[in-house]
């Protein structure tokens, strides 16, 4: 009897060893097929350069919409089609920042109003600046220091953190509460220190959002702008003026994008995607071109190398994800509309560069089972696989109980662009672009094989 176990442990040891080689060489053969001929760059130039920045309800955003379809079907799609999903409407407009003291004349600073906030109508809003650097220390304020102030979020980005999204996420709640803090004590608007571990002038946008019906504005300014305020408030009293005609727009009917090639076994679904809409300054190169054409990199490259695919894998373009969130959580609606079986997903929306690994929000044995196959990604330089968290466009995925998960790339540069107008194609590497598709197509290939 022992020696009919030990057989049978050798025979197993083998064809493990076998199936890994096997995995090995598909690998291989998935990372020189797209580093030698992948689109995703050229694919990229042309939304950036030839479209641009596509903020949700905009006609840069329609643009890309159909560019996105034809992408899909040029990558060999079975089949394409267009979801419907209705979307907030924000315009920007014209704006502008003025700062003066008591002695001087008054001085334009570069700024941004924050995404979803209100403006002034077109008309001044004028005020004394009052600075605070925590909620903390914001809270202790009485509503009489605050009433007809605009108030300085002076919060800087922690550079403590080596993950940078740790520094991002710690900042986030400034820009997103900052005006309805402001309104509640009856402060005229609220001026943020950029979410940017950038040391330099350039304003970083970004969704807020308001908690009650009192809407005031909100801008942002950069580190740099943000340190030559702090230093003119430490002595003497600053006036700031505001003129901004943004605004919500109300509502229309959008599309997120969908194209898919046919489970050989199954029609059990395995997504891959980004988001196809961005910010109204920059190209969206990294947040979130970049997503967007690694996740078409992923349907080409098992077209072209013939790779059999059990279960269906499909590409989402989602709609809305920087301001709010409509593609990802229409998909889902539909998904469990249409009693679909979605086995994995996966969001490519931290940028373009080196891939650095996997998060992976599941259940332990799924974890532990991918986190098993990390001797394969280790050529690749994907080596990170313990953290949890996934991709914003497949939150509802994952409510509903998919295993969910997000391509990790190196973050050291993201936040000096991220929402920025810096954010544009020059930012971006071929190479880490095209590893980062390979990482995301090798991870498919595995989860398609074994699940």
């Amino acid at each position: 009897m022992k020696k009919v176990l030990g057989t049978i442990c050798i025979v197993m040891n083998l064809v493990a060893v076998a199936q890994t080689k096997e995995d090995s060489i598909q690998f291989n053969k998935i990372s020189t097929e797209i580093l030698n001929n992948g689109k995703a760059y050229n694919e990229l130039r042309d939304l950036t350069k030839n479209i641009g920045h596509r903020l949700s309800g905009s006609a840069a955003y329609e643009k890309s919409v159909q560019w996105a379809a034809q992408q899909l079907r040029d990558a060999g799609a079975d089949k394409v089609w267009l979801q419907e999903v209705m979307i907030p409407v924000w315009e920007r407009g014209k704006e502008s920042l003025q700062i003066k003291t008591n002695s001087g004349k008054w001085k334009s600073l570069k700024m941004l109003s924050l995404g979803n906030s209100e403006g002034t109508g077109g008309k001044d809003i004028t005020g004394e600046i009052i600075m605070v650097k925590s909620m903390e220390e914001y809270e202790k304020l009485s509503a009489e220091k605050v009433k007809d102030k605009i108030v300085f979020f002076n919060y800087p980005f922690s550079q403590s953190y080596i993950e940078t999204f740790k520094g991002y996420s710690d900042a986030a709640k400034y820009r997103t509460t900052a005006a309805s803090l402001t309104a509640k004590k009856g402060g005229k608007f609220a001026i943020i220190r950029s979410l940017s571990s950038a040391f330099d002038d350039v304003p970083h946008t970004g969704a807020m959002r308001y908690q009650d019906d009192k809407k005031i504005p909100a801008v942002a300014i950069g580190n740099t702008v943000a340190d030559e305020l702090a230093g003119l408030l430490k002595s003497q009293q600053v006036t700031a003026k505001l003129n901004s005609n943004c605004g919500m727009k109300g509502e229309k009917l959008s599309h997120s994008v969908i194209g898919e090639i046919t489970g050989k076994k199954d029609k059990n679904v395995i997504v891959v995607g980004g988001h196809l809409d961005s910010w109204d300054v920059g190209e969206g190169a990294h947040d979130d071109g970049a997503g967007i054409v690694q996740s078409i990199e992923v349907l080409r490259t098992f077209k072209k190398l013939g790779i059999q695919n059990n279960h269906t894998i499909r590409v989402v373009c989602f709609a809305n994800e920087e301001n709010g969130v409509k593609g990802g959580i229409q998909y889902g609606k539909t998904a469990k509309e249409n009693n679909e079986k979605h086995l994995f997903a996966i969001e490519s929306d931290a940028g373009g560069f080196t891939p650095r690994g996997i998060a992976l929000e599941m259940d332990e044995t799924k974890r532990k089972q991918i986190q098993s196959w990390k001797p394969l990604f280790l050529p690749y330089g994907a080596y990170d696989f313990e953290n949890k968290y996934s991709g914003t466009d497949i939150y509802p995925l994952r409510d509903m109980g998919v295993p969910a998960a997000e391509l990790v790339p190196d973050s050291q540069r993201y936040f000096d662009i991220h929402h920025t107008e810096e954010d544009t194609f020059e930012k971006i590497n071929r190479r880490e672009l095209l590893l980062g598709a390979t990482v995301m197509t090798q991870l498919i290939y595995m989860v398609d094989k074994n699940w």
